[in-house]
């Protein structure tokens, strides 16, 4: 007992400190320097050796104005405990504040060449100064610390200062010598580089990067810096010269065609199809492993399937695939993707269904049979027989238990619950997947989560949440005309209702697929200007940004949508997206 009563004892002092330490920042936090100073000078008397508490009561006394006091302690430092670099730093930006330069320089260049004593200290004495904004004299201290020693590696610090202080070339020299030394921060650099990189090639921070990495590749084949031109050029949206670095790197490596794989899917997304065709068909003709060639096949099926109108020569391609590869257990994928275009292509979802039942019972492992009979659900919603898709839904469930592909099947369980009516079923799984390991599925759950309780408590019989799901289903069988007329009817007869911005969003979607952008607008237009503190404000914003830049080639007034996406809505899952096309529009060049 007596034990645990010194403890205790000992204890207390140290919470009081804590405590009390927390208060004095608080109230300088606040601008209640008064406050802070009574703390800290208490803090102080107790404990002068604590280098934290000294610092924050000098830096109260300098938000005082009372740079003499200030001094007074710097001075008595040095002299109780001897003097160190980063403290004539302290001296020297203490008579900064006192707009006496030429003595506050003294200093500084005094903590610079104490360097030449003691080198390890350049670490310190550069955070020191770059902590108080002094950029320029943080860059002789880390570049003279590496100089002094070898063995020392400030491209992390000096690449942002450079970045800050807008010297590009000193900047992009450092990144690539951090990603020289620490390989690691390959994706670290390309995040930073983004805040100086833009879409446009003729871009000041653009032209420079890329005649460093040129420069770079004629003096050394390291093939880092032809990876790093061609991600340069995908932000340009210069794919074609990305394909060309892609090609040269993969002619010296030899390893894997990934990278081109990754670039493929980076031009289908923005529609370059031509370019994304002819990187697939460089994948299969140089690729000598099967699966990355019947991956590539299938990326280029589906490029043929969303491009080509002529159905007949999308089938012979088909064809042609099948016959150089065969029917087997190794082209499961490509079946698949053969029968969803049967499907909802070419309207016949009955041999579709047929096909994957036989594909179903050969010889594929328990993953594979779970994607062919995801597929076959999925047919099966399409053509409204709910109930036998809801039975491989489950079955999937039960085949991958703890894989993703499990928590897909939960998702399309609560999804085809909800095309049926039946609402409380589809919201006990929700329920469940809200804590989803992938987040696209937890913000689809929370998403139609949402909507069916919203629209559940007004509304008792669900009348209006019944229509909205027949909409919901229509689109998935591509009847948008009709999907449109019901949601019309529903924003005509439950007008008032919590599901008319749903009703809008959905309608103004729908409207933008079929290509009527003028109707599209003034559903967006109409969720801003009567929902705007609703949850789908944020929704609307973007999409209409991405419909005038996109569709209706108006870029400012893209901007101005966007624009209230960054300013307006900080926890948006749109945006990183906004934030990067306001900007990328507004022409900036640094964060």
């Amino acid at each position: 007992m007596r034990n645990y009563l010194f403890i205790l004892l000992f204890l207390l002092p140290l919470a009081s400190f804590g405590q009390n330490d927390a208060l004095a920042k608080t109230y300088f936090d606040e601008g209640k320097y008064d406050k802070a100073l009574r703390i800290y000078q208490t803090l102080y008397d107790k404990n002068p050796r604590r280098l934290d508490i000294f610092k924050a009561l000098v830096a109260t006394h300098q938000q005082l104005e009372n740079y003499e006091t200030a001094g007074t302690l710097l001075a008595g430092r040095a002299e109780a405990y001897g003097p160190y670099p980063q403290l004539s730093v302290d001296i020297g930006y203490n008579f900064e504040l006192q707009n006496r330069p030429e003595e506050a320089k003294a200093f500084y260049q005094l903590a610079v060449d104490e360097l030449a004593l003691q080198p390890n200290y350049a670490r310190f004495i550069g955070d020191t100064f770059d902590r108080y904004g002094l950029l320029e004299w943080a860059v002789k201290s880390y570049e003279k610390g590496m100089e002094l020693n070898p063995n020392a590696d400030f491209y992390l610090q000096l690449s942002r200062i450079y970045g800050e202080l807008q010297n590009y070339e000193k900047m992009f020299d450092a990144y690539l010598n951090l990603m020289e030394s620490k390989p690691g921060y390959g994706s670290y650099t390309k995040r930073s580089l983004t805040q100086f990189i833009t879409e446009d090639p003729a871009n000041q921070a653009n032209v420079v990067f890329r005649k460093t990495l040129i420069k770079r590749i004629q003096q050394d084949p390291n093939l880092m810096y032809n990876e790093l031109l061609s991600w340069l050029y995908v932000q340009q949206k210069e794919f074609r010269k990305s394909f060309n670095q892609e090609k040269a790197i993969y002619k010296r490596k030899g390893e894997t065609l990934e990278h081109l794989s990754l670039l493929a899917g980076i031009t289908e997304e923005e529609g370059e199809y031509d370019i994304s065709l002819e990187i697939l068909g460089y994948i299969i003709a140089n690729s000598a492993i099967l699966e990355e060639q019947l991956d590539a096949e299938e990326k280029r099926l589906g490029v043929i399937v969303k491009t080509e109108s002529d159905l007949k020569k999308v089938n012979q391609e088909f064809d042609k695939v099948f016959e150089k590869y065969g029917l087997s257990t190794r082209t499961y994928a490509l079946q698949i993707a053969y029968n969803d275009f049967i499907a909802f292509k070419q309207q016949q979802p009955e041999t579709a269904i047929l096909n994957l039942k036989v594909l179903a019972d050969t010889d594929l492992n328990r993953f594979e049979k779970a994607r062919v009979r995801m597929k076959l659900a999925d047919i099966l919603v399409y053509t409204q027989k709910f109930n036998q898709a809801l039975i491989y839904y489950s079955q999937i469930q039960k085949q991958v238990q703890g894989n993703i592909l499990a928590q897909e099947a939960r998702f399309k369980v609560a999804r085809t619950s909800y095309f049926k009516g039946d609402f409380k079923w589809s919201q006990i799984q929700l329920d469940v997947l809200k804590k989803s390991t992938s987040q696209l599925i937890a913000n689809d759950a929370m998403e139609l989560s949402l909507l069916i309780s919203d629209n559940s408590v007004e509304d008792s019989t669900q009348t209006a949440l019944r229509k909205f799901a027949k909409a919901d289903l229509l689109s998935l069988q591509n009847k948008n005309n009709e999907a449109v007329r019901l949601l019309s009817e529903i924003l005509e007869n439950h007008k008032g209702e919590a599901i008319e911005d749903e009703a809008l969003l959905r309608r103004a979607k729908l409207y933008t697929a079929l290509g009527v952008y003028e109707k599209a607008e003034a559903d967006y237009k109409t969720i801003i200007a009567l929902f705007k503190e609703d949850i789908l404000a944020d929704d609307a914003y973007f999409l209409l940004g991405q419909l005038y830049e996109k569709q209706l080639a108006l870029p400012e007034k893209a901007k101005e949508f966007y624009e209230q996406i960054v300013f307006n809505f900080s926890d948006s899952i749109y945006f990183v997206d906004a934030r990067k096309r306001y900007r990328s529009l507004r022409g900036d060049t640094i964060n």
